[in-house]
């Protein structure tokens, strides 16, 4: 049984990667600031405090050590750097979540592998993980910081939402309005339910041949896009949704908030090879395809009317870019 310290825990991935931990049989504690977005299984020992306060943490934990410190909360190399200040030597292995979207877009060849060369220079947010990725590469070249990457591409819950728009879509699917899908809706999609992915991130948990190591973790599941949102409109009870086809570039064009996650990551078919994390984890594999997925959100969103929150502002430029596109074609 192994000690596993989770900075965050309540989110779309940690929260499954947190149940999946206490079925194995690990002892878990949790750090966050509280107000969870995910109840935390009884079992779980919350840690109160916030990462971006490291007196408050090293307050909090008291010089206690782990054997395994999972990090969800890094999003740029100051984050990783007071980590280390904090974690290092202090446990055995410190598994810094990072994104698949790191990886060259647009992508030269496909699958992706671990050794693609990451690169984005669309999206902010990616460059960043990687800057944080050479941060921690470095301690370990220089230091033997005993670090695990991980790659997830998308990765979803029944309260996620893939598409554009979120419930916004949905509720104009279901009023019969116009729902913008990028480019023709054929480029391939890899979509990874958490708690597929969380079979694969707790199998590297406290293993040894993990450590020096990246590994993209998705499933083998990669609708297109048309497939996603069809699915999501029969799950919606919507027969023939009015899908509206626009560039990339257009929609970004029109709103500059969906461009750097548009153009740099959702407007390529991405394909990925999870060999490397199989070898180390061969019961990973995908046990829940999309389709099952979309019945799941909908039953969720249905029985939880509080969540149904559509944005007026996305819901207004939608209708512009539909209008637009219609006047073109």
């Amino acid at each position: 049984m192994a000690s596993i310290l989770y900075i965050g825990g309540t989110g779309t991935i940690s929260a499954a990667c947190v149940r999946r931990s206490l079925a194995r049989g690990h002892e878990v504690a949790v750090l966050n600031r509280g107000g969870a977005r995910r109840p935390l299984p009884p079992q779980v020992r919350l840690i109160q405090a916030d990462i971006r306060d490291p007196a408050g943490v090293r307050a909090a934990l008291a010089g206690e050590r782990f054997d395994v410190v999972a990090e969800f909360l890094a999003f740029t190399p100051e984050h990783v750097g007071a980590d280390l200040e904090l974690f290092e030597g202090r446990t055995g292995q410190y598994v810094f979540v990072s994104s698949a979207s790191a990886y060259e877009k647009p992508p030269r060849r496909l699958p992706v592998t671990e050794s693609t060369p990451l690169r984005n220079p669309f999206w902010q947010y990616s460059r960043d993980k990687i800057a944080c990725e050479d941060v921690l590469v470095a301690a370990h070249r220089e230091r033997g910081l005993p670090v695990t990457i991980v790659r997830p591409s998308h990765t979803y819950d029944e309260r996620l939402l893939p598409t554009l728009g979120g419930w916004t879509d949905i509720a104009r699917m279901r009023d019969g309005r116009p729902v913008i899908v990028h480019g023709d809706g054929t480029s391939l999609w890899t979509i990874t339910h958490s708690d597929d992915f969380a079979v694969a991130f707790t199998g590297l948990l406290g293993n040894p041949a993990a450590i020096g190591e990246a590994f993209t973790i998705t499933g083998s599941h990669a609708p297109t896009w048309n497939q996603i949102y069809g699915w999501l409109a029969d799950a919606a009870g919507v027969a023939s949704p009015d899908l509206v086809h626009v560039a990339s570039e257009t929609i970004a064009a029109f709103e500059p908030g969906l461009g750097p996650g548009l153009l740099g990551d959702k407007a390529h078919s991405m394909v990925f090879d999870n060999a490397k994390v199989t070898t180390l984890v061969p019961e990973f594999r995908t046990t829940i395809t999309f389709d099952e997925g979309a019945r799941r959100i909908l039953a969720y969103y249905d029985g939880h009317p509080d969540a149904q929150r559509a944005d007026a502002d996305l819901d207004a430029v939608f209708d512009r870019i539909a209008a637009h596109a219609r006047a073109a074609g």
